[in-house]
């Protein structure tokens, strides 16, 4: 912000000193510079001039056209015009430059007395006739309209505008991305605050169930909880997260839910790749590996459930496949963790990732990919 406010300062000394200089050159022909800066119009034109450039920008616009005092605005500077228009500073200037001085100044010949032999009436009428030159060309010249001022008050009037208005749209434009941007964190810190439930939910069931039938590993499950607990607390609140926790907390996962899973269920996790370089939003992968262990095993029939995460290059593949049971396939999978993950996908990875969800007859399968 401060750098924006030096940089439009300069811009603006940088800019009324290349009209000061122009001004000073059109007015130096067999002038020295001491000689026109001493003149006070040529100041009184300059400080006119800034004056209702900021006046223009610094209140009439801010507070009047902005504010839709459409009437009042125009009027003030239809007052102003006109009193440019009276003014004159341009001609006034010009005027001052190309004034003869009175040292300068010839004396009129019909001042002198008439020659030898002469009449004196001629010399009376030529006192009676004053010349042109010096008393009614000047008149005229200034009773005329003085266009230059007139076109210098409407380009300061139009300058002001349209940068008061370009930097008005500056502005809602900044608002609109920072309002945009804070949406999406406040929907990012609902959509987490909606997840770490739900996962914490499905896996205490399960410990539950380990609890009840006096599993001698209900023990090594506390533990392995804690772990995913202290994942879940310390590293969700963030944005990314090393792609490697996210990977132990899939495997504790794993660990847990094979503790009460039967014989008749196969899990398969493969990791392969380097993965210490990579981030990952947290908790992104987790939703799809809950979802198969939620829907794809069964205690009577048998069942696969197969989890692969690649690293190539610049790319994170990652694939969950599992088993369709008859009572799996009438249950449609658009819970919140899945709905969820999708709105935080497009928030946190538009434009950078493919997720590609397909059922068939036998198997439910996901393919996630994610574009550094």
């Amino acid at each position: 912000m401060v750098q924006l406010k030096n940089f439009s300062l300069i811009a603006h000394l940088v800019g009324w000193l290349i009209v000061f200089s122009l001004t000073s050159l059109f007015l130096s022909e067999n002038r020295s510079a001491s000689e026109i800066f001493l003149r006070p119009n040529f100041w009184v034109f300059f400080l006119i001039y800034i004056s209702l450039f900021y006046l223009n920008t610094g209140w009439l616009i801010p507070k009047l056209f902005f504010t839709k005092k459409y009437l009042f605005y125009f009027g003030i500077i239809l007052c102003l015009l006109m009193g440019i228009a009276i003014v004159k500073p341009f001609d006034r200037l010009v005027f001052e430059r190309n004034r003869p001085s009175q040292v300068d100044k010839p004396t009129p010949s019909f001042c002198e007395p008439p020659p030898p032999g002469e009449r004196p009436q001629d010399f009376k009428e030529l006192r009676r006739e004053p010349p042109r030159d010096f008393e009614r060309e000047p008149r005229q010249e200034r009773n005329q309209i003085d266009v230059i001022s007139i076109f210098l008050f409407g380009l300061i009037w139009a300058l002001g505008m349209a940068l008061k208005i370009s930097e008005r749209w500056r502005d809602s434009e900044q608002r609109a991305v920072r309002a945009e941007a804070d949406k999406a964190n406040a929907e990012l810190s609902f959509l987490k605050a909606q997840i770490n439930p739900h996962f914490l939910f499905n896996t205490l069931n399960n410990i539950y169930s380990l609890a009840v039938t006096n599993n001698k590993n209900t023990a090594v499950s506390i533990m392995k909880l804690s772990q995913i607990m202290r994942y879940v607390t310390d590293e969700v609140s963030e944005d990314f997260v090393p792609l490697q926790s996210e990977i132990e907390c899939i495997s504790n996962y794993i660990d847990l839910q094979k503790l009460r899973l039967s014989k008749k269920t196969e899990v398969i996790f493969e990791v392969s790749g380097n993965t210490d370089t990579k981030q990952i939003s947290p908790l992104i992968l987790m939703t799809f590996v809950e979802n198969a262990f939620k829907h794809g095993i069964s205690n009577h029939e048998n069942a696969v459930i197969e989890i692969r995460i690649e690293v190539v290059a610049n790319t994170i593949r990652f694939v969950c496949k599992n088993t369709l049971f008859a009572t799996s396939r009438k249950i449609e999978r658009t819970g919140i963790g899945l709905t969820n993950t999708r709105q935080r996908l497009t928030h946190l990875y538009k434009n950078r990732h493919s997720l590609v969800i397909n059922e068939d007859s036998d198997f439910y399968f996901v393919e996630l990919i994610i574009e550094d």
